[in-house]
């Protein structure tokens, strides 16, 4: 049976760090809005993010390279959106 070995938590109460007795690990990191920005895990998987002030993801990439990112308006309506598919698209409000 696997469990928990370890847990680490930052100043504001969130799990940055799990291993468990099998050695599967993951370390999250967080901005100071408290969103998830950074995640990782001992199968060499990632993905990382970028927020605005509101908390909406406004970049986002993956350890398999797909990426994308995205405007907002002063409302939080999404605007534009681009991957690396090569898929933009402007939207109309």
């Amino acid at each position: 049976m696997t469990e928990v070995i370890k847990k680490e938590y930052d100043a504001n109460g969130k799990l940055i760090y799990s291993e468990d007795s099998n050695g599967y690990w993951y370390k999250r990191e967080y901005d100071a809005g408290g969103n998830l920005i950074y995640s990782e895990n001992s199968y060499g998987y990632w993905y990382k993010k970028e927020c605005d002030s509101n908390g909406n993801i406004t970049y986002s990439e993956k350890s398999n390279g797909f990426w994308y990112k995205q405007e907002f308006d002063s409302n939080g309506n999404r605007i534009y959106y681009e991957d690396s598919y090569g898929d933009q698209i402007h939207f109309i409000i």
